[in-house]
């Protein structure tokens, strides 16, 4: 069988499993499979496989049908640039939180709070961005720790980066500048609606607050004051529906210049606001 063959096999497999992008998906685990960068597939379609390469192809395949998220498979995730190193234990970085990277760039900063670190791919890559910034991540996760120390080292910012294990600000000392988070905002109500890839294989406790959704918020808006120095910025991402909710708990904690900022969906994703 060529790789064209398998290819086209694979992705009608996954059709029938209702995997949403076969094709590419399809594509994807194949160049992982045959250990080739997914932009030199089109390179090998006419070459016929080898047994080794077919067969963990279609192991690969056989775990995507029952919706196995391609980032855990192949082991890591892009993410503004760069690949992330992700697993069952963290959230896999999503495009949209990419929006919350630009909102923190637009403006200098010199120390971070990362509350809710997962991979740590807001972190390290602030850090990446920002060569003079240092940073502190923390996750009630150990799991999630270590998964974000291993891609602050990938990416080489470890030296300017803490990765530790708290209760949002339990273990936390000294004022930032920036305090950036990505904190678990789906409500228990909405749990089934989540796509089973989501449900099956991410880890609930970074999806949902088993609550409102507004839970994270609540905690971060009323531990925040003393955390973020005099003009330090907070981005919080929110669920597409929160931005009044959010906006009123940092008003209510005092903050000033409280906005919210649309991702290129036009969906209301982070929620901006300034110490006085």
């Amino acid at each position: 069988m060529t790789a064209a063959q398998a290819m086209a096999a694979a992705a009608a497999r996954l059709r029938s499993a209702g995997v949403a992008d076969p094709a590419r998906d399809a594509r994807v685990l194949l160049a992982h499979a045959a250990r080739v960068d997914a932009t030199r597939v089109t390179l090998i379609a006419p070459e016929d496989l080898s047994p080794e390469i077919e067969e963990r192809f279609e192991q690969l395949v056989a775990l995507r049908a029952i919706r196995v998220p391609v980032s855990h498979l192949i082991g890591e995730r892009e993410f503004y640039g760069r690949r992330f190193k992700v697993s069952g234990e963290v959230l896999d970085p999503r495009p949209e939180t990419e929006t919350l990277i630009e909102a923190a760039l637009a403006e200098p900063f010199s120390r971070v709070l990362d509350l809710g670190v997962g991979s740590g791919c807001i972190l390290v890559t602030l850090l990446a961005e920002r060569q003079e910034a240092r940073g502190i991540g923390v996750d009630i996760s150990e799991a999630a720790c270590l998964q974000a120390s291993a891609n602050a080292v990938r990416h080489r910012v470890q030296a300017r980066a803490s990765i530790q294990r708290s209760d949002w600000f339990a273990a936390v000392t000294g004022q930032f500048d920036l305090l950036v988070s990505n904190p678990p905002y789906i409500a228990r109500a909405e749990w089934e609606g989540l796509d089973e890839d989501v449900r099956r294989h991410e880890p609930r406790i970074a999806l949902t607050d088993e609550g409102d959704g507004l839970g994270a918020y609540r905690r971060i808006a009323d531990g925040l004051i003393g955390y973020l120095a005099p003009g330090g910025r907070i981005l919080l991402e929110i669920g597409p529906t929160q931005a009044a909710a959010v906006q009123n708990l940092l008003a209510q904690a005092g903050l000033r210049d409280i906005g919210a900022i649309a991702d290129l969906d036009g969906r209301d994703r982070v929620i901006r606001a300034r110490a006085a």
